[in-house]
């Protein structure tokens, strides 16, 4: 594929809460699958108010947020280092390996948020409170 190109209308909506090993029960568009990507994840996730993705880390994906619509709180950092911070449209965060990241839609309208993530591995989310600094220091000295 040299080049793809999709209309997120035209991308299907999937309900996660149909799938019982996925958490968290929110709304995907999986732009990645539509356009053909094997390297980078690419989701457009869609929230009611109160609805979030609680705080966790993986071992390996770096992760992008774009906020679309809506206002959210992030829990941002390391263990017993958590950073609140309010965040509006426009706003972009990263969560490197090994640290943790979550948010949260507090908007009575809802929330859309564009997350990226590479590598595109299967790599299930890790409780940042169970990693110590040392692990993470040494998964972030092997990324370099």
């Amino acid at each position: 594929m040299e080049y793809n190109v999709a209309d997120t209308e035209d991308v299907p909506i999937t309900d996660l809460s149909e799938i019982e090993e996925i958490p968290p029960d929110l709304d995907i568009r999986a732009l990645d699958e539509a356009l053909g990507l094997q390297n980078v994840s690419l989701k457009l996730w869609y929230f009611e108010e109160g609805e979030e993705i609680q705080f966790h880390a993986h071992s390996e994906q770096e992760e992008v947020y774009y906020i679309m619509e809506g206002e959210f709180s992030l829990k941002l950092g390391r263990s017993d280092e958590e950073e609140f911070v309010e965040a509006g449209p426009g706003t972009a965060w990263v969560a490197e390996p090994m640290i943790g990241h979550g948010h949260r839609c507090i908007s009575e309208g809802g929330g859309t948020v564009l997350a990226i993530g590479a590598p595109s591995v299967e790599d299930p989310g890790l409780d940042p409170h169970s990693l110590d600094d040392e692990e993470i220091d040494d998964a972030l000295d092997d990324q370099a």
